[in-house]
């Protein structure tokens, strides 16, 4: 091999590791392993960025812009309204989630999809007295089963049929090409979280809204004849306490919300702190605050106001706050709203608030003002806004989003318009009718996902120009013995294990160069082993970390890392079994 080769193959191996082992955000990594690969010489500075043109690439930005038009007018939302209904028993519901998730996500962005039908979930599980933790996994699942039934289900299969046809010089697969695979996978893996997952999943129910906030606040109150009235809350010495924030003053039968420092304190002022609870009694010893809560007085937290909206959210991968702690992130001064818990891997972190460092797939519980909502429903800091005090509004332009993403869909169908043609007229007319605004369409698109794609096709094109792809393609070939079938199981097999330990898009990026070189050697059929590459790709169901529709319901479910492995572990087997008899059993492997 040439040294271009052995260049291309160490930077991907320590792309790999890095992912693996630093908590770095994957676009970050991939933009360096590219930058390396364009400094070295072993791509020209063209080919390093071209995939940043690549037609898959934009294809994913145009959908995430159609489906933020349809989950803006509240259109999944109003589906989920008319169709979950009230299930006789645990396997009825999970049916009645799987069902129109599955159908949905074979048409929009499984990731959108999932984060409007969580906090409807999580509603819906409160009315049949179901937990969460039984519905939040096949959620996720049946999302990543429906975004295999199409070209457009997915970020996957845009980017590897992309990158397909940049490397093949081939047309591009059509909108159906891969049904025929991804719908026995979707029933046989449907059949599984039906009649198999409620053996498995664990009852966890969440605690209620009161529990949880008598659980996390503390409240005292200021003597109305001590020495703190007049004071601000910076010069009482109560805004940078170690264990607890200040959250909100009620005052006067008002509620004064995400208060300054600068705020003066006034008698009887009933001041809510959030932290370690047992943090009472340092409370009381500061000279001027007493007991609040009397004998039949209810705590100010739990009052009904409308200056406070209580929301839960769950940190994206993307937020600014990640890896820091709330008090250096300014969160308070950042989003306009004050933490009253953290809550991961399904259990309360307990101490000082402040020196709590953020990760991605927490769930916050929080007070803010009422446009705090509004203001964060497509931010990309959190996956997930969750109000917990009002319902969000459908609004009357749904049909007219479900009617444009109908006609795209139909016009890619039928070859009257390519897929990305398609879903620019599609976005287009989202925000020609005002489904969106072109501030909500920017917030919905997820530039550092689209970073990642694009530096990820880099990092494919390194292997494959260099002549690594071939070299390793030709060592699978001499361990295979050049049997198709057992090279379509390698094949599976990589691809889904790169999937559960890196970004899916990532894995599948960098096997399809390899994917290519083998078929080419032997002569073999391409299309069934891209197929392949997608179906993989998608497969990642056995950690919350290999898709991010996983990392979505970790929160919310209450889960922890090994419901995962008890869940996914058959999902993987059944689903890559599917995968491969279908492919064997449809497609001739020689070309």
């Amino acid at each position: 091999m040439s040294i271009e080769a052995w260049i291309a193959i160490a930077v991907t191996v320590g792309t790999l590791a890095t992912l693996l082992l630093v908590s770095l955000p994957p676009y970050l990594v991939m933009m360096g392993s590219l930058t390396i690969l364009s400094v070295t010489g072993v791509l020209t500075g063209t080919e390093a960025f071209a995939g940043f043109g690549n037609t898959g690439l934009m294809t994913v930005a145009v959908m995430f812009v159609v489906a933020g038009g349809i989950t803006s007018t509240g259109g999944v939302h109003w589906l989920v309204q008319n169709v979950l209904g009230s299930p006789t028993n645990i396997r009825s519901a999970i049916f009645r989630v799987y069902a129109p998730v599955a159908a949905l996500s074979g048409f929009l962005n499984n990731t959108p999809v999932v984060a409007t039908m969580i906090p409807a979930i999580t509603s819906w599980c409160r009315r049949i007295d179901a937990a969460p933790s039984r519905l939040m996994i096949p959620l996720s699942y049946s999302a990543i089963l429906g975004g295999t039934l199409t070209m457009i289900g997915t970020s996957t299969n845009l980017v590897v049929n992309g990158q397909y046809a940049d490397l093949t010089g081939e047309p591009e697969f059509g909108l159906f090409a891969i049904t025929i695979v991804g719908l026995p996978v979707a029933l046989v893996g449907g059949l599984l979280i039906v009649f198999v997952l409620p053996r498995i999943l664990p009852d966890r129910r969440s605690p209620t809204a009161s529990e949880s906030l008598r659980e996390f606040t503390v409240e005292v109150a200021v003597d109305a004849s001590g020495p703190l009235v007049g004071k601000t809350i910076e010069q009482a010495g109560l805004r940078n306490l170690r264990t607890l924030f200040l959250v909100e003053i009620g005052r006067q039968g008002s509620v004064l919300t995400a208060v300054s420092g600068e705020e003066p304190l006034a008698g009887n002022d009933r001041l809510v702190f959030a932290g370690d609870p047992d943090a009472i009694q340092d409370l009381l010893a500061v000279r001027g605050l007493v007991p609040s809560i009397g004998a039949k007085q209810q705590p100010t937290i739990l009052e009904s106001r409308p200056e406070r909206r209580l929301v839960e959210a769950v940190v994206s991968p993307n937020c600014e706050a990640v890896g820091r702690t709330l008090r250096d992130s300014q969160f308070r001064e950042r989003y306009g709203a004050v933490v009253l818990a953290v809550s991961r891997n399904g259990q309360r972190i307990k101490g000082g608030l402040g020196s709590i460092r953020i990760e991605a797939g927490d769930t916050l519980l929080m007070e803010a003002r009422p446009g705090f909502v509004n203001k964060l429903h497509n931010s990309r800091d959190f996956l997930l806004i969750n109000d917990l005090d009002v319902d969000r509004p459908r609004h009357d332009k749904a049909w007219l989003a479900w009617s444009m993403l109908a006609a795209a869909v139909t016009a890619a169908a039928t070859g009257w318009l390519s897929i990305l043609d398609a879903g620019l007229l599609a976005a287009a007319g989202m925000l020609l009718t005002r489904c969106m605004t072109p501030a909500q369409a920017l917030r919905t698109v997820d530039l550092p996902v689209l970073i990642t794609i694009g530096a990820s096709l880099g990092l494919g094109t390194a292997l494959a120009t260099s002549g690594a792809a071939a070299a390793l393609a030709h060592q699978v070939v001499l361990f295979s013995g050049d049997n198709p079938v057992l090279l379509l199981i390698l094949i599976y097999i990589t691809v889904q294990l790169l999937t559960e330990m890196i970004t899916n898009n990532g894995a599948a990026v960098i096997m399809v160069p390899i994917a290519l070189s083998i078929t080419s050697e032997l002569g073999l059929a391409t299309e069934p082993y891209m197929f392949a590459v997608m179906m993989a790709a998608s497969a990642s169901f056995a950690t919350p970390l290999g898709y991010q529709t996983n990392l979505m319901v970790y929160g919310p479910g209450r889960y922890q890392f090994t419901d995962f492995l008890k869940a996914g572990i058959p999902m993987n087997i059944a689903v890559g079994i599917t995968t491969i008899l279908t492919i064997v059993l449809t497609f001739d492997l020689r070309a």
